[in-house]
């Protein structure tokens, strides 16, 4: 019997700025980026994603990025950045399943009550991990994560650490960026450095 496909597949992803990447995930792996701040970190996160221009191919599952919308595609390769965009006054509207919501942020940290807040009373660590809850609600197959704790102190860290692994655990593939050499070795199961826009193999 053949193996399954990876979850994610990156084939010759290439920019101006970026020099071609190809690598594998499979179910319930992460992968971790470090790299001085510009080097293409969150730029190839931006076009595994499809927000920003590029050559190559991404596969989820076997099924080719070029085959999908790009709602499609990122409905289920969902890229969170460092500060996330809300398209809503209220943290609610930004969850279909109230229950499941409420679930996650306290898992992460956040009182019941940031449920019913304004996104600008927030700060910007509950910010951050109140955007990673509604990118984890959605179960996507991949997550692509740029600097998911930046804001946040060992505590909060460690509460987002774990949610994550419960996520890999259920199947879920996540590509992650951080600053934050020990976090990379804490998550991930290979990593690669980033320098001038190039992908160069750290452990494996």
């Amino acid at each position: 019997m053949q193996d399954k496909p990876p979850v994610l597949r990156l084939r010759g992803v290439y920019s101006e700025r970026l020099a071609p990447v190809s690598l594998d995930l499979a179910a319930g792996e992460c992968a971790a980026i470090t790299g001085p701040s510009g080097s293409g970190k969150s730029l190839l996160l931006r076009q595994v994603a499809d927000l920003d221009p590029g050559h190559g191919e991404v596969e989820l599952d076997g099924a080719p990025r070029s085959g999908m919308r790009g709602w499609q595609w990122r409905r289920q390769v969902i890229y969170c950045q460092a500060e996330a965009g809300w398209w809503d006054d209220h943290v609610a509207p930004h969850f279909t399943d109230r229950t499941l919501a409420a679930g996650l942020l306290q898992r992460l940290g956040l009182a019941q009550e940031k449920m019913d807040a304004l996104v600008q009373e927030l700060s910007t660590g509950e910010r951050q991990r109140a955007a990673l809850a509604r990118a984890l609600a959605l179960a996507p197959r991949a997550l692509l994560l740029d600097e998911p704790t930046a804001a946040l102190d060992p505590e909060a860290t460690a509460r987002v650490e774990a949610e994550l692994r419960r996520y890999l655990d259920g199947g879920t593939a996540i590509l992650l960026v951080t600053h934050n050499p020990e976090q990379a070795r804490r998550m991930a199961r290979r990593g690669w450095r980033m320098e001038q826009g190039r992908l160069e193999p750290q452990w494996t």
